[in-house]
């Protein structure tokens, strides 16, 4: 008797556990978000960056004297500079040596400038100079380590010199060289150089100083140059020294501008002197991925103006 009523204690609390679980609810799954998914893809690819080639800088002679009367010494760059500093790399032509006892010169082909001048590059966010021409010896080699040194102190380096100067932005390796040809033919070593620091990096940009000042179409040996320093490992070649904006063309995929003309110079007297090309070279992991053009006029003194941008002084 006793374990018959054991058994029907047993099933009645049974019956009563489960009415009471009936009476008290279940705790909820959380709801999962919607639009939200369980696992987010991750892009690898990186980010495009932008370098900026232009031609003749000469911040010497009558640049500085009337940037010394503006009471502005980077008056020459007020209307270019915040458009070029947004680019990740800026590659200028230096045409001057800049030294501390750079006397005031009003003409004349011995071209410097007073450390002053750097004012301009520094506002315009100018990243690296070529020395590679026919005046970046001017003051002989004292100016040129000069030179180095006062850029240096102001975050900017100078290729040209014989050796590969390498720049890093987001993992991502360029590397510049500049040939002085106006009064040398391109030689074996260069294009060995060349060939040596394409192994070096991503992205190779050289500075080519050559050609024949004041015409508007490059020589049959310069389109051969090109070919070859392309064929050499240059990714994309900036031209300079005729002092007038010549053509560009395409070698392999890679940009040949055979002379941006002049970008800063006191060149006033005529319309082809006063006219620059500014190059926007785009690279996503370390390719080409768009280039455009600018194209600039100096209305005022030596200080150029994007032509699209201008009325403005």
């Amino acid at each position: 008797m006793k374990t018959i009523a054991f058994l029907y204690l047993g099933v009645a609390l049974s019956l009563i556990l489960l009415f009471v679980s009936l009476l008290i609810p279940l705790p909820k799954k959380p709801a999962e978000k919607a639009g939200i998914p369980k696992t987010l893809a991750v892009s690898t690819q990186q980010s495009k960056l932008e370098v900026i080639l232009t031609g003749d800088v000469m911040l010497g002679r009558t640049v500085e004297i009337k940037s010394a009367e503006e009471g502005d010494y980077a008056y020459a760059f007020r209307k270019v500079g915040e458009s070029l500093r947004q680019a990740d790399i800026v590659f200028i032509n230096l045409e001057n040596p800049i030294i501390e006892d750079c006397p005031p010169h009003t003409d004349g082909f011995k071209f410097c400038a007073s450390p002053k001048m750097l004012e301009g590059l520094v506002f315009s966010g100018v990243d690296i100079v070529n020395l590679a021409n026919n005046h970046a010896g001017n003051y002989g080699q004292k100016g040129i380590e000069e030179t180095q040194s006062l850029l240096r102190q102001k975050g900017i380096a100078a290729t040209g010199l014989g050796e590969l100067v390498i720049l890093e932005r987001e993992d991502t390796l360029f590397g510049f060289l500049g040939f002085d040809l106006t009064t040398r033919n391109l030689s074996e070593e260069d294009l060995m150089i060349i060939n040596q620091s394409n192994t070096k990096v991503d992205v190779l940009i050289i500075g080519v100083h050559w050609g024949v000042e004041y015409t508007q179409t490059p020589t049959d040996t310069q389109r051969v140059w090109a070919r070859e320093i392309i064929e050499a490992g240059a990714d994309a070649i900036a031209g300079h020294h005729p002092h007038w904006v010549q053509s560009s063309e395409i070698i392999d995929g890679k940009p040949v501008y055979y002379s941006l003309g002049n970008f800063v110079f006191d060149q006033m007297w005529s319309e082809r002197t006063r006219e620059g090309t500014v190059v926007e070279l785009t690279f996503r992991d370390g390719k080409l991925d768009s280039l455009g053009e600018r194209q600039t006029y100096m209305f005022f003194w030596a200080r150029p103006s994007f032509s699209d941008a201008y009325p403005g002084n």
